[in-house]
């Protein structure tokens, strides 16, 4: 490609490049958090674009703007801007969440492509949790639980039944169960255990092995003594959990602490803030433990907690082999920057 052209990837063009390889996506993310271990990334604060104060996204949305660079066989830097608009799928049958990614050639800095971003956020976000439980879940893990219907958890589902082989029974719960059930029907395809849909959050924690909270919700769901003896649990939503879970899990787990800090939303952070979390006794990030400096699980009684911010250069990274796919296979469409620069 000339300096001025771009490659614009649709939606489609990023899953016929991989944007689908839940497997792929979670060698990725391994990568990525060894990477962010080593410290070979830069990694700006992500800013939030939103109506009022932080607890109105789950009511007008947000809008996250996630710029970074990623080191490594990587080398690439690059910027997500992703809506969130919960009312979307109710209102105007939209996804909740819309996003582009744009990737800078390493060496001009001059903008190479320009992707869908929707589908590669949802997919790294599932493949975080994958490399999470890959670590930090017993591997004989039998039952998994979802509390919300919504998109991410069925990337997580995708994740977590891709590093989990021996789960016999997966749990789903929504306030609405029409959406439930929904999740439940399409879903199943995609697994061999048999999906359940539960009538609370409490019946989908109880005596699950792994459960995952990815909500809008602004008031805790999960309390402590529902949660399971050598269970993970994968908060990837907001304020999703009583302090109390927090405070009895054996092993805390972040993606980055001081990213989970700055935004401000998440319970972990929430306790931080109003000064009654001791950050000395989070166990460690995850990059740490995949590149075993840190062990993960050490056995079955462990009680282990992840919380996952999220971060730009997850995208980067993924969205950089989505266009060497592109690029080898010539998919995708090429876009004039300029045809002669004005000013150089």
């Amino acid at each position: 490609m000339k300096g001025s052209e771009i490659l614009f990837l649709s939606q489609e063009d990023v899953k016929n490049c991989g944007g689908f390889d839940m497997s792929n996506i979670i060698s990725i993310m391994e990568s990525v958090f060894k990477l962010h271990h080593k410290k070979d990334y830069i990694l700006p604060k992500k800013t939030a674009l939103r109506w009022g104060d932080m607890e109105s996204e789950s009511i007008s949305g947000r809008i996250n703007s996630m710029p970074g660079h990623i080191g490594g066989d990587f080398n690439i830097s690059g910027i997500k801007w992703i809506s969130s608009a919960p009312q979307n799928p109710f209102k105007f049958n939209l996804p909740r969440a819309a996003g582009l990614i744009i990737l800078n050639d390493p060496d001009t800095l001059v903008p190479i492509a320009i992707m869908d971003g929707t589908l590669i956020s949802a997919m790294r976000t599932g493949a975080n949790s994958g490399v999470a439980a890959k670590y930090l879940a017993k591997p004989n893990s039998k039952i998994m639980g979802f509390i919300g219907a919504g998109v991410q958890n069925r990337t997580q589902l995708l994740a977590l039944k891709t590093v989990l082989k021996e789960i016999e029974e997966i749990r789903i719960y929504d306030l609405s169960e029409e959406r439930a059930r929904t999740f439940a029907e399409e879903m199943q395809s995609e697994v061999s255990a048999p999906i359940l849909v539960m009538d609370s959050a409490e019946q989908t924690v109880r005596d699950s092995d792994v459960f995952v909270t990815a909500t809008v919700t602004k008031t805790p769901i999960v309390k402590s003594d529902w949660v399971k003896e050598g269970s993970l649990y994968i908060h990837v939503g907001s304020h999703e959990c009583e302090f109390d879970v927090i405070y009895q899990s054996d092993k805390i787990v972040v993606d980055d602490w001081e990213e989970l800090k700055h935004r401000g939303v998440e319970t972990i952070s929430i306790m931080y803030n109003t000064g009654v979390f001791d950050e000395t006794t989070i166990y460690s990030e995850l990059g740490a433990i995949v590149s075993g400096d840190k062990p993960g699980r050490e056995n079955d009684k462990e009680k282990a907690y992840f919380n996952s911010v999220g971060m730009g250069i997850e995208d980067v990274a993924v969205a950089k082999a989505i266009y060497e796919n592109a690029r080898n296979n010539h998919i995708g469409q090429s876009l004039s920057l300029w045809n002669s620069p004005t000013f150089i």
